[in-house]
């Protein structure tokens, strides 16, 4: 006998004890106290098809601060009723760090002056596609002027973070030399984007540290999610050295967005073990809200919050939920506010069939529910429909497939 077949001590690991032993391999150092910053009233409202009202800027500020979102950034620079939406949350005493974004510029610095702000983002072009063909200046031009903005507004007392756009592509030198300067001249956090969503993992933390050598200050990062890299960008910074993540409620930002605040937050808990206090439960509600807000749906396969990141189709994933949900889900959909689903049809095995003849009212036996589930197969509809679970149901679910398996058992 092996030792396999003598001993369940492995059984009583955690379920994510092996992953976690290979996720942490190769990280670098031990991962900060994280900060988010949601930039859903700014990034967010720069994704087609959103528009958000005054009213439900202020109603997205309230559950972001009660979420527990260390910072909310918004642009005053954009209209009269972004201005106003800034001084509403300023007023509403919101945890959170209102932050007013703009341009590296006299004019957009004294807008945030006027709405009463602490903190305000600026932000300059670094690459050269960007000073050539957007702006039309050279390199000394473009380091002048944002040292000079930096001058300004450390000369009216703000606390400012500056940003360096498309710091990805942008030459390394110039890039350390310009961080480099703004940093001298006051800015009191960097920010560094990638704009355009080109970096890979390990480019990341190469950027990071780069910008770690020449400055002191705390670090932002801003990842785009062109090649759907925006995640795993922004968690590859944090364990090169950055300290806050900009993400938005479901990823929504210019052409495809930006990090996801639950893709964020719950990878950060799971995955790094960072402690905080955030409403997790909270995530479900976030989604929809700007899902009506912006008169779309949430995506089915969005993780997480999506009506498909808990629902069960395949009859042995089924089963397994059934026995015990970590066979199948990362965490429990309660704690992100979704719901667990299953669904019937084409594969929804022995397993599928008896659970919905108990549903049903019916006492399923093996043979019963082989044929229903041959009848399932035999209708070549695929999915018939699927159903929500209540804990009441899952409970009666694991007495019918244990009494059902205990019966095949005795019959063998």
């Amino acid at each position: 006998m092996n030792r396999l077949e003598t001993s369940n001590e492995h059984y009583t690991r955690d379920a994510a004890y092996y992953s976690n032993l290979l996720n942490s391999a190769e990280v670098d150092t031990a991962v900060p106290n994280v900060s988010v910053l949601d930039s859903t009233l700014r990034e967010g409202e720069q994704s087609v098809g959103i528009s958000f009202s005054k009213r439900q800027r202020l109603q997205i500020a309230w559950m972001l601060d009660y979420f527990g979102v260390d910072s909310i950034e918004i642009s005053p620079v954009i209209s009269d009723s972004h201005r106003e939406s800034l001084k509403e949350m300023k007023k509403a005493g919101f945890s959170a760090q209102i932050i007013s974004h703009g341009r590296a510029l006299p004019a957009d610095i004294d807008i945030a002056r006027s709405c009463d702000v602490d903190w305000i983002a600026m932000y300059h072009s670094v690459s050269d596609i960007h000073l050539r063909n957007k702006l039309h200046v050279s390199r000394e031009e473009a380091l002048e002027r944002s040292v000079e903005a930096v001058e300004y507004a450390k000369s009216h007392g703000l606390k400012f973070r500056f940003t360096v756009e498309d710091a990805s592509r942008a030459d390394p030198d110039y890039l350390s030399r310009f961080i480099s300067e703004v940093s001298n001249a006051g800015a009191d956090r960097i920010g560094v984007p990638d704009t355009v969503g080109m970096m890979l993992p390990r480019g990341m933390k190469k950027l990071v540290r780069l910008v770690k050598d020449v400055t002191d200050a705390p670090i932002d990062v801003h990842c785009h999610n062109d090649l759907g890299l925006a995640l795993a960008n922004s968690l590859a910074a944090v364990e090169a050295g950055a300290d806050q993540i900009h993400v938005t409620i479901d990823g929504y930002g210019e052409r495809v967005g930006i990090a996801s605040l639950a893709e964020v937050t719950m990878a950060l808990r799971l995955l790094y073990g960072v402690k905080r206090q955030f409403r997790y439960e909270m995530l479900g509600e976030l989604s929809s809200l700007i899902a009506s807000y912006s008169n779309s749906q949430v995506p089915g396969s969005k993780p997480l919050v999506g009506k498909n990141a808990y629902t069960h189709k395949a009859g042995t994933h089924l089963a397994a939920i059934i026995q015990n949900p970590e066979t199948y889900e990362l965490i429990p959909p309660k704690a992100v506010g979704n719901s667990r689903r299953v669904v019937f049809g084409e594969l929804s095995g022995k397993n599928g069939a008896a659970f919905l003849m108990k549903t049903l009212g019916l006492e399923p036996t093996p043979e019963s529910s082989q044929q229903l589930a041959r009848g399932l197969k035999n209708l070549r509809v695929g999915d018939l429909f699927e159903m929500g679970l209540t804990d009441q149901m899952e409970a009666e679910a694991v007495s019918v497939t244990e009494n059902i398996a205990a019966t095949a058992q005795n019959t063998q």
